[in-house]
């Protein structure tokens, strides 16, 4: 029998979304989230660095989910968070959560950025 060591963080599935809204670990919160290894807590959206820079070393990888559309995000956005060591995968909102919840579960090292849909 194999064993593998478990490490537990206070990051939450996201159960579901719809307009303006998200429902992650039993909660509702309206509005962009941040979800990952601390919890989740309202965003305040690209110009909100701060939170994202503090997940550095943290995670592997950060999911930018854009709203109903895959959209690029700001280029500074991307440079800082790259240059801070982060991982950065930007796609469209249903996506991005479908993708952290299959990684989430098999216990990688990630975290959710969301503008809703």
């Amino acid at each position: 029998m194999r064993l593998n060591e478990m490490t537990f963080t206070d990051a939450k599935p996201v159960e579901g979304y719809g307009a303006g809204f998200f429902r992650i670990g039993g909660e509702v919160f309206h509005g962009a989230v941040i979800a990952g290894p601390h919890g989740t807590a309202a965003w305040g959206g690209y110009d909100d660095r701060d939170p994202l820079l503090k997940l550095a070393g943290d995670i592997d990888v950060l999911f930018i989910g854009t709203g109903q559309e895959t959209a690029h995000v700001p280029a500074d956005l991307r440079t800082a968070l790259e240059d801070a060591g982060l991982g950065v995968e930007v796609m469209a909102t249903p996506a991005a959560c479908r993708t952290y919840n299959v990684l989430l579960s098999e216990g990688r090292r990630i975290a959710l950025a969301l503008i809703p849909v």
